[in-house]
This record gives C-alpha cells, sequence and structure tokens, in this order.
C-alpha cells in the first residue's frame, strides 16, 4: 500500500510524519549529539513555526490520535483482558465488586 500526502509519495515512516506535520520530526525531537547552540537554534526555528502555525498543535494531536485508533493494536500489540467465568472480584473492605 502507497502512503500519499499533498501529492507525495511517503516512502518511509519518518517521511509519512514530515509530510503529515510538514516539518521534520527532529525538529521538535532534537537529534542525538546536538551541541547547546544548534538546540537553540532548533528550539528558535520551532517557535517561528508555531507563532506562523498556532494551529499545528491541534493538528499534530488529531494526527496522533488517528494514527492511535487506527493502529492501536499493531502499534501496542495489546491484548484485552477478561475477567474468568464464575469468579466475583473482591474489594480491599472486603465487600463484592
Amino acid at each position: 500500500m502507497r502512503a500519499y500526502i499533498g501529492g507525495h509519495q511517503a516512502v518511509s515512516v519518518n517521511e509519512f510524519i514530515e509530510l503529515a506535520l510538514g516539518t521534520p520530526a527532529e525538529l521538535w525531537l532534537g537529534v542525538e549529539g546536538e551541541t547547546e547552540e544548534e538546540a537553540a537554534a532548533r528550539l528558535d526555528a520551532a517557535r517561528d513555526i508555531l507563532a506562523d502555525n498556532p494551529e499545528l498543535p491541534d493538528d499534530v494531536a488529531r494526527v496522533v490520535a488517528e494514527v492511535i485508533e487506527a493502529h492501536a493494536p499493531d502499534l501496542f500489540n495489546v491484548v484485552p483482558l477478561t475477567r474468568p467465568a464464575g469468579r466475583r472480584w473482591v474489594s480491599r473492605k472486603g465487600a463484592a465488586a
């Protein structure tokens, strides 16, 4: 399956993120080994982007929520827990729950 965002094909997860956000993920997360000056410049650029696009945090949260909703079992390997039949849970005070 191919993923296209704004007419551009995303061939990796990082490209998908960059195309979806309009910025590289490294801008927000940083990179290993960056100097204090590099981090300051990166954060300054990020502040400028947020000033120009104040809706970006909401857009990012929406994209993340959609990805989690669509792919939660694959991303987190979640197995639902079930209560054994015929067993009742007892609260700490001793009353049946």
